[in-house]
């Protein structure tokens, strides 16, 4: 099975943004004892690339086999190449920049920029994108993603921002093909409190709505 048939298998990626490399390590193996399988490390633009790097690099040799890790906000080269040298798999953007785009694709991995609009979206798919994010979705809701569907039914969309246990169904419903899900599933206060059983009985209440 490939990365790509993988993601839209799962349907759930977790976003990790902001922790140390080892509440990083943590809470992917919380996640992954609550049944998701893929986790994107974010770069913060404030901060040295390597430092994420860094984590995802750690992630990669403590969790290979079972978990597909890749990189998220991924804004400038330098933060593509420290991804890939580190063993992203996939490459996860707030923005339609067709230079990462095509870099992404040309390094061999799964490209998935971030869009709004419906010009937006068909530039990321004409440049190469495997899947085009919808962010963030929960301004506008499941019905735009639908509406946006209509057109750009050959375009693979995924929803991120705001996804909850008791929304999710209605993205999927809506046409996205998977979502991405942070702060409801990485609850800081949980983290801050090395409670990470929480952080795995928020993962399982996500994938208990993608098992019905």
């Amino acid at each position: 099975m490939t990365l790509l048939e993988t993601i839209l298998q799962e349907k759930i990626i977790v976003i990790i943004r902001g922790l140390s490399s080892e509440d990083a390590v943590q809470a992917v193996q919380a996640v992954y004892d609550g049944g998701i399988r893929l986790a994107e490390i974010t770069f913060d633009q404030q901060k040295p690339a390597q430092e994420t790097a860094g984590i995802i690099r750690k992630l990669q040799q403590r969790f290979a086999g079972r978990m597909h890790i890749g990189a998220g906000t991924v804004m400038t080269m330098q933060q593509l190449y420290s991804a890939y040298e580190a063993g992203a798999e996939f490459i996860i953007s707030p923005n339609a920049d067709t230079d990462i785009i095509r870099e992404t694709k040309k390094l061999g991995m799964v490209s998935m920029p971030g869009a709004f609009t419906a010009t937006e979206v068909a530039a990321c798919q004409e440049a190469g994108a495997d899947i085009v994010k919808i962010f963030p979705a929960d301004s506008v809701g499941p019905d735009y993603l639908k509406a946006l569907r209509g057109p750009l039914h050959h375009i693979l969309l995924s929803a991120v921002g705001g996804v909850t246990p008791e929304n999710i169904r209605s993205f999927l419903d809506a046409g996205a093909c998977c979502v991405g899900i942070g702060g409801n599933v990485i609850d800081k206060r949980a983290v801050a409190n090395g409670d990470f059983g929480t952080i795995k009985h928020l993962a399982e209440a996500y994938r208990a709505q993608i098992s019905q």
